[in-house]
């Protein structure tokens, strides 16, 4: 997966005179990306270079080798959904990934990160290291990593209380499925108030 598809096309295709290789990327009419999985699943397209559009609900059993350039650009969870495009029929796939991240006496962050996704298939499990090393950006907003932006929490920390809270909420929704009664007001206008930013922006207001 890659930023800059119609570079690397160009640069694949004087690497690889005898391959057929075409691109995929998030802006192409829905129509011309239908057609060139079509053609990468019946064989016709022998290497194809995509950005992360392939990351979900791209199934190509006959896809056996991805190589993703600038791993440590992606979070764990990501790396792991690409991954899972590769290997899907009877033949088993391999997935490189290539980083160009130089750490302090050969072992950067990033290189343990990526380290950790080779030693895991499980999901799960890497999205809480994903949580734990990347923390979780914006709940309500863009940002998919950053720093802490939760003032009273920490989501990888606090499970068991994030727990209680979901609870306590879902009973809360029983008897006030709309937070419009007499009872639950004051807390909707108190939600509404404090992320009143977020909800002008996500609405383009």
């Amino acid at each position: 997966p890659l930023h800059d598809t119609a570079t690397e096309l160009d640069r694949l295709r004087l690497t690889l005179p005898g391959l057929t290789i075409e691109r995929l990327h998030g802006r192409m009419p829905a129509g011309e990306k239908d057609q060139v999985i079509d053609a990468f699943k019946r064989g016709e397209i022998d290497v194809l270079v995509s950005t992360t559009v392939v990351e979900v609900g791209v199934d190509v059993p006959n896809a056996t080798v991805m190589v993703i350039e600038n791993g440590e650009r992606f979070g764990l969870a990501a790396l792991h959904q690409l991954r899972g495009r590769v290997g899907r029929g009877g033949v088993s796939g391999t997935c490189l990934v290539m980083t160009h991240s130089k750490g302090n006496g050969g072992a950067s962050a990033a290189q343990d990160r990526l380290q950790s996704l080779e030693k895991t298939s499980d999901g799960f499990t890497l999205a809480q290291m994903d949580l734990r090393l990347r923390h979780e950006g914006e709940i309500l907003g863009y940002r998919q990593h950053g720093g802490v932006t939760l003032r009273f929490v920490d989501l990888d920390a606090d499970e068991e209380l994030i727990e209680w809270a979901h609870l306590d909420a879902v009973e809360l929704l029983r008897y006030a499925c709309n937070l419009d009664s007499v009872a639950t007001r004051p807390l909707r206008d108190a939600v509404a108030m404090r992320y009143r930013h977020i909800f002008k922006e996500v609405s383009g207001g």
